[in-house]
């Protein structure tokens, strides 16, 4: 008996070869990692394996962007070659570009820890920290099984799957930045997701004016990206605390839409199987140009051959991508956007501190967290 394509990862557009490569680099330094730890170190840095029982699939696909537990082992709890081994994993589930933005954001909280005047006090002694990101492997790197790894802390969350020796997913895939700009020697700026920023909104300002009618659903922007750290993408309304583990660090108004947006302000943003905005296919070639360029901000964050961004060549796919925004079209102001389609959902915010503190995220609503191919897996290598 057959199941379900169990070589199914990103798509028919991601390189099986290069894919494979990425899941043997990833395999080799978790594997690495993994062997420098002691037993104590062990026991938070490893999950059980991918599509286990209920409360622990549950724990690997709980996942969240804001400086609380994310789960596995800070670099506080490792030596600093351990910390090197940490960064080698990270580095392998990115592009080179990907990476040296993921470091940035993490350089950042030294930047923001100054812009707060060094203030924040969460109970905790360091509460602006670059040491407080998290690492956990799930299940054994070097076995036939599927596996996996997270990293997350402030404004990062990396979820990767591997299945039969090939990258299966890359999403949730969030990266943000507080401050989104800041001032570098010579009059020159630090904007590590700028390029996202700068692109969307020429894109948009760009529309005719009936399509930019249809293209900006809202005068004001969401506080936060509409989906949140769910696990799945749906119309759900994500409170404030949801973006928190559990403790005594939640925020303020935690019973509040993480948004901020309720009745038709809500309605408006709300996620819709059927994407809001205006579709690639109405654009000119210009724009079309722009959109697929906006795109690669995105998903060239991973792995030349990982990411889907190839799939974008086929006009029909490029097509179906759809541009929504909220709030001001003028830089400098309040804003949120999104592209949604097939397999396709990025959402960016940039609303707080004076505009200047951002979140960009990309999700994959079919395979986030490797769902649909662990099903296809375990189809395939348990039928009876």
């Amino acid at each position: 008996m057959t199941g379900p394509d169990p070589g199914r990862d990103l798509g028919p557009d991601s390189d099986p070869d290069l894919s494979r490569e990425a899941a043997h680099r990833m395999a080799e330094a978790a594997q690495e990692w993994l062997d420098s730890l002691d037993a104590d170190q062990r026991g938070a840095a490893v999950g059980p394996p991918p599509g286990a029982d209920g409360t622990a699939e549950a724990e690997r696909t709980r996942w969240f962007y804001t400086p609380t537990d994310h789960g596995g082992l800070t670099f506080h709890q490792q030596r600093p070659a351990q910390q090197r081994l940490v960064m080698r994993l990270v580095a392998s589930g990115l592009s080179e570009a990907g990476y040296t933005t993921v470091a940035t954001v993490l350089g950042l909280e030294n930047v923001l820890d100054r812009t707060e005047g060094f203030s924040v006090n969460w109970g905790r002694e360091r509460s602006r920290d670059p040491s407080m990101y998290y690492l956990r492997v799930f299940g054994d790197p070097g076995g036939p099984r599927p596996w996996g790894w997270r990293f997350g802390g402030h404004h990062v969350s990396l979820n990767n799957l591997v299945v039969d020796g090939r990258v299966a997913a890359t999403t949730p895939c969030f990266l943000g930045a507080d401050p989104a700009g800041s001032p570098l020697l010579g009059g020159a700026a630090l904007r590590p997701l700028g390029t996202a920023e700068d692109m969307a909104r020429e894109l948009v300002r760009s529309l005719r004016p009936e399509s930019a009618a249809r293209a900006v659903l809202l005068p004001r922007a969401p506080n936060d990206i509409v989906a949140g750290n769910s696990p799945r993408i749906d119309d759900r309304v994500v409170k404030r605390a949801e973006l928190w583990r559990p403790g005594p660090h939640l925020p303020d108004r935690a019973e509040h839409p993480a948004t901020g947006l309720d009745g038709a302000n809500r309605r408006a943003l709300a996620l819709t199987p059927a994407p809001r905005g205006v579709p690639g296919a109405e654009l000119d070639s210009a724009q079309r140009e722009l959109l697929r360029a906006l795109l690669g901000t995105y998903l060239d964050r991973v792995p030349p051959g990982v990411s889907p961004l190839p799939r974008y060549d086929d006009p029909a796919a490029l097509d179906a991508v759809h541009l929504a925004w909220a709030g001001s079209t003028a830089a400098g102001e309040p804003h949120y956007y999104r592209l949604q389609g097939p397999r396709l959902l990025v959402e960016w915010t940039n609303v707080h501190r004076g505009a200047n503190h951002a979140h960009a995220v990309w999700r994959d609503p079919a395979t986030d967290f490797g769902g649909d191919v662990l099903a296809a897996h375990h189809a395939a290598h348990h039928a009876r």
